[in-house]
């Protein structure tokens, strides 16, 4: 958080600064685009969002900012239960610069008091994020794994707060959990990792109302638009990790590079995506793109088969929601097998190898 705190032995952190700014009824998620196209990240975003407006039987809105993006997004947007959305569309909004739409923001926020503002912890929304929440003095944790409505009491001030966000995210190096709530400041921010939570359409009533803001009421491009972006270039993910049903990961115990290769070979018969804990990336086993945990990706395949991983909480924060968990470890009291629903208990260099074999011969 971007404000003075004191963690309290419940885990809990509150900020120490005066009460401002509290009020307003919505739940805000900015809308990530790249061109006309709405990022995953924000869709996951507005299906948590459209949980927690209900939980709190407020109303949920959504804010997109670009160029010659009317018309384009709002069937990407509204689906997903917004009840109202701000489409910002002028020239040199897109690409992403820091100061035209920090200023957008903040002077939205400032008129709609929304109580709730979620972004993706992405490059876009790890830079927008606190430049919003240091402007309007409110907290921000980032990286959070998951997001709940609760309650809480400050004993010492005799008071109770209902219906905060609780932001809960891995702390100290992931040794802990930890629950921080806002009690004081609007609006409650927070920042998710794609793949943290699970998009969906949402099937119930919502207004689906959209807005077209005069950009000029909001934003002085003649001073906010001084930094322009002279070459924007985005390059296709090489695999398909979080989409894929089945993953095949691998950790420090695969021994070397050379080792992973065979998780590359049961993955091909699988049809599935190869990963790595960050002890095996930091080994150079696999590429940083596939670590997956808390500082790497998120994935929900149906089938998750994880091979020398020992199960640090930071590997299991990215894997854990997994349909079926398999562990093949020489360790019987490893970590990861606690969480999983099979556990092969041998090396991965006599294990991997007949898994490889079984699944050719039985493979259609």
């Amino acid at each position: 958080m971007n404000t003075q705190e004191k963690t309290l032995n419940t885990g809990v952190s509150t900020p120490l600064s005066p009460r401002r700014g509290v009020g307003g009824e919505a739940v805000f998620v900015y809308c990530e685009i790249e061109g006309t196209t709405v990022q995953e990240v924000s869709q996951e975003l507005l299906t948590k969002g459209r949980k927690l407006a209900n939980e709190l039987k407020v109303e949920l809105h959504a804010v997109v900012i670009g160029t010659g993006i009317k018309g384009n997004v709002e069937e990407q947007i509204l689906p997903y239960g917004v009840d109202k959305l701000f489409v910002f569309d002028g020239e040199g909004l897109f690409p992403y610069t820091s100061a035209p739409h920090t200023d957008i923001l903040v002077n939205l926020f400032k008129e709609e008091q929304p109580q709730i503002c979620l972004m993706g912890a992405t490059v876009i929304g790890r830079d927008l994020g606190p430049r919003v929440s240091s402007s309007l003095t409110s907290g921000l944790t980032a990286d959070c794994t998951e997001l709940e409505i609760g309650s809480y009491e400050d004993k010492k001030a005799g008071k109770v707060y209902d219906n905060l966000l609780y932001q809960i995210r891995p702390a100290f190096g992931g040794n802990i959990v930890a629950t921080i709530v806002n009690p004081d400041h609007r609006p409650q921010m927070a920042t998710v990792r794609s793949g943290v939570m699970q998009k969906a359409l949402y099937e119930g009533d919502c207004r689906k109302e959209v807005a077209y803001p005069e950009v000029s009421k909001y934003v002085d491009m003649a001073v906010a638009g001084v930094v322009k972006v002279l070459d924007h270039h985005v390059e296709a993910a090489k695999h398909n990790l979080k989409g894929a049903p089945i993953v095949v990961a691998g950790g420090y115990g695969m021994g070397s590079k050379e080792g992973f290769d065979m998780l590359f070979d049961l993955a091909k018969v699988l049809h599935g995506e190869v990963g790595g804990s960050r002890a095996a990336v930091d080994a150079g086993f696999c590429d940083h793109d596939r670590q997956i945990g808390q500082t790497g990706v998120t994935v929900h395949p149906k089938v998750y088969i994880a091979c020398g991983i020992s199960g640090q909480i930071q590997h299991i924060a990215g894997m854990q929601d997994s349909g079926i968990i398999i562990s093949v470890n020489n360790d019987p009291d490893a970590p990861i097998n606690r969480i999983a629903d099979y556990v092969i208990v041998g090396t991965v260099e006599e294990v991997v190898p007949k898994l490889i074999k079984y699944y050719k011969q039985n493979s259609k």
